[in-house]
């Protein structure tokens, strides 16, 4: 089992940047792939980033790539997102989620645990 709590949401400008963290409880964490999703209101679930379990790989969704940063650390059981370049667009729901594989993946339905999720809202 498990459990995840995400933080570091809030508000911000456009341009501004967030740091996300997600902390993982138990001691198995290291064999857990990690990812970041997000869904704002009246939209899908979009997948955003996700880093292997060994940290060595990553993946992220286009709409991020080239502003937004993924890594982990496995002594400390967190991940983190690292959000630069803040749009209007990128205001949501982020959470975190873990998958009992090696790779860094991107279908939700993959994962095994998520946690409740942190807002991040992007004001122009």
């Amino acid at each position: 089992q498990v459990q995840l709590v995400e933080s570091g949401g809030g508000a911000v400008q456009t341009g501004g940047s967030l740091r996300l963290s997600c902390a993982a409880s138990g001691r198995t964490f290291p064999n857990y792939s990690m990812g970041w999703f997000r869904q704002a209101l009246g939209k899908e679930r979009e997948f955003v980033a996700s880093i292997s379990r060994s940290g060595r790989r990553t993946e992220y969704g286009e709409s991020v790539k080239g502003r937004f940063t993924i890594s982990r650390d496995n002594y400390m059981n967190m991940v983190y997102l690292q959000m630069n370049n803040l749009k209007h667009e990128d205001t949501a729901v982020y959470w975190c989620a873990a998958a009992a594989v090696e790779e860094a993946m991107q279908s939700s339905g993959l994962y095994d645990y998520r946690g409740q999720g942190t807002q991040v809202t992007v004001s122009s």
